[in-house]
């Protein structure tokens, strides 16, 4: 990618201009052999026009052997209105220079079936030969032509809703009123601007800058249509010093670093040109296409098979053979036999060898078996009626007590009188 700046707008399009007119003279067009140029609007290629039609005045370049094929037009707009690209491409270029209006192809918005004309858009731009140069600007979003964020990269000519920011933008060229700017227009798709085999675009302003950094200095996406051009053989950029503003710290030096191609370049007598094949119209860009990839067999689902769809019979439940993994008790398998038994059954016997301490055992009684009736379970207790909770190991209440001597334990568990007076009596204060 070639990325050519210049100090101001009027130097990116006094260069463009002398690029275009180069070509078309370089490729010697005829009647039977004409140049075929691509063409955008929009407020950033006035000043190429301007630039070519002087060139025109000057006897530089003819355009009597070039055929054009513009980029977009409104929909539903009369070709007549002021604001139609029809109307600007013959206020600001056609009217001024000697080109044929046969040669001249703009898309119709106001077309019986939308969509047939973008068919035979597309169809007409291959009977001519593929587009030779495909002069283009861009939007603040990025967009190339009409192909708003999101557009795919293997789109054509075609139907487009225009995304609210381009709609407020072209307010502009509509006195500000946004109720006025149309909601869709016909555009070539981003295959379209592809094909070309040489694609040219001019980006000025510091509006603009954050569109050129995500072309320049990021990867191909389609939310930036301009990013496209990273898949083209020959694609050019021109811009202004402002449209650099938003070149990230690693590529600033890119601005010194492009014009010291062109520098070098020039001082080793060589210039930066396409290769003679294609100056000449004597070679076929192959088409970019992104090709969809193929989804893997692994995850295709597995059909489904009848005899999983039978309803089983009530009553017929087979057992279904454990894994390795699911054994419950795997790991107890590992414990020989009598030290399992003792760990897995419970002893439902009082332990005996317990030392009796103060502290009472809190015992329930046996009604809390889940067998015994409600009525048991709320009946009041007898006085002085206790029954045995047979402990298990883990839950004894003075496993902890057991541990102390019992003249200590009994010190620990009986107030102290004295200490208990003194108390109470501050308390009282």
């Amino acid at each position: 990618m070639r990325l050519i700046i210049r100090d101001d707008q009027a130097e990116a399009c006094k260069y463009v201009a002398n690029y275009v007119v180069e070509r078309i003279n370089a490729f010697q067009p005829t009647p039977e052999h004409p140049f075929i140029l691509g063409l955008p609007t929009g407020s950033s290629p006035i000043g190429v026009y301007e630039m070519l039609v002087r060139k025109y005045k000057a006897g530089e370049v003819s355009f009597e052997n070039v055929v054009t094929f513009n980029m977009d037009e409104y929909v539903g707009l009369p070709r007549d209105d002021p604001n139609s690209y029809h109307s600007f491409m013959w206020k600001h270029f056609f009217s001024h220079v000697n080109i044929h209006p046969s040669n001249v192809h703009i898309l119709d918005g106001n077309a019986a079936s939308p969509e047939a004309e973008c068919d035979a858009y597309e169809d007409a731009i291959k009977a001519a030969g593929g587009i030779d140069l495909f002069l283009a600007g861009i939007g603040e979003d990025g967009h190339i032509a009409f192909n708003e964020p999101g557009s795919s990269l293997a789109s054509r000519t075609r139907v487009k809703t225009l995304a609210y920011d381009t709609i407020l933008s072209n307010s502009r060229f509509f006195d500000n009123d946004v109720s006025r700017v149309p909601r869709m227009a016909l555009t070539v798709g981003v295959q379209t601007v592809l094909e070309a085999r040489e694609v040219v675009v001019i980006i000025l302003g510091a509006r603009k800058a954050l569109a050129l950094q995500k072309c320049v200095e990021q990867g191909v996406n389609h939310m930036w249509s301009l990013s496209c051009l990273q898949l083209h053989p020959h694609p050019m950029i021109v811009v202004d010093e402002d449209a650099t503003l938003e070149l990230q710290v690693k590529t600033v030096k890119n601005r010194k670093y492009f014009k010291s191609i062109e520098k070098v370049a020039r001082e080793q007598g060589f210039e930066q040109i396409l290769p003679s094949k294609v100056r000449t119209g004597n070679v076929v860009i192959p088409e970019t296409k992104v090709r969809r990839a193929p989804s893997p067999a692994i995850i295709a689902p597995e059909p489904i098979a009848s005899h999983l769809l039978r309803a089983t019979p009530a009553g017929d439940y087979s057992m279904r053979t454990p894994s390795p993994d699911l054994f419950p008790d795997r790991m107890a398998s590992r414990i020989p036999e009598p030290n399992l038994n003792r760990r897995l059954t419970p002893n439902l016997e009082v332990q005996t060898d317990v030392p009796k301490t103060n502290v009472e055992m809190i015992d329930s009684a046996v009604a809390i078996s889940p067998d015994a009736p409600i009525s048991k379970l709320l009946q009041p207790m007898a006085p002085n009626t206790k029954t045995a909770r047979s402990p298990s190991p883990d839950l004894v209440p003075d496993r902890m007590a057991s541990r102390i001597p019992e003249p200590d334990l009994n010190r620990r568990l009986t107030p102290n009188p004295e200490r208990q007076s003194r108390m109470n009596a501050v308390g009282a204060h």
